[in-house]
This record gives C-alpha cells, structure tokens and sequence, in this order.
C-alpha cells in the first residue's frame, strides 16, 4: 500500500510529490550527484505523464540539496530540463538525510481533460 499519491490533479493544477533517485519500488538507488539529480527528474517526469503533462508544463520546482557544494552542478543540469520560461523556484540546501543527495517537487499546469 501505497503512503502517498506521486501526482494529484487538483483542477488544473498537478502537485507532484517529492522525487528522489529511487527504483519503482521505492528503493533508494545511490549514485553521484548528477546521476541521483537526473533519476529524481525523471521520476517527475513519469508522475506528470499520468496526468498527460510533460516538464514544459511545470510553474514551480521544489528542490532540495543534501550538500550546498553541489549548488553549481545542481545549476548547470537544471536547464537541460526545464526551459524558458524558467519556472518558479525554490532551492533549500543542507536538508536531507546522507542517504539521498538530492530530491524535487514540482507544481504544473494544465488544463483537466473534460469529461
């Protein structure tokens, strides 16, 4: 059983819950920075997806980095994801625990398919 929903439609709005570098099952898959960075991203990625939203339709990023060292490189990956115009963005550093280096929420729009 399932402790939370990946993504939820709320009207227009999909709030997709934090993603980390983690398998189907919820295993915690380690790598570097990069590599846990770009498993979590695609793990939004397919939780938008079932909801027939792609990242070109995020507004808002949640992210959370383990190390503020990683800051740099957490900014020169970001824009192979998310282009122009750039959604809104929070970025908290220093937060989680030492066994996941990075994690991300995101809010996107678009609009419900009518019924």
């Amino acid at each position: 059983m399932a402790l939370f929903s990946n993504a939820v439609r709320a009207g227009d709005f999909v709030f997709v819950s934090g993603q980390a570098s983690v398998d189907a099952d919820g295993t915690i898959i380690p790598g570097t920075f990069a590599e846990e960075m770009r498993r979590s991203v695609e793990n939004v990625r397919r939780a938008l997806a079932t909801q027939g939203l792609t990242l070109a339709d995020v507004v808002k990023v949640n992210s959370f980095v383990h190390d503020p060292a990683h800051i740099d490189e957490y900014n020169q990956i970001y824009p192979e994801y998310f282009s122009s115009p750039k959604p809104a963005r929070t970025t908290i550093t220093g937060c989680l625990t030492d066994r996941i280096k990075f994690e991300i929420d995101v809010v996107a729009y678009g609009p419900a398919a009518e019924a």
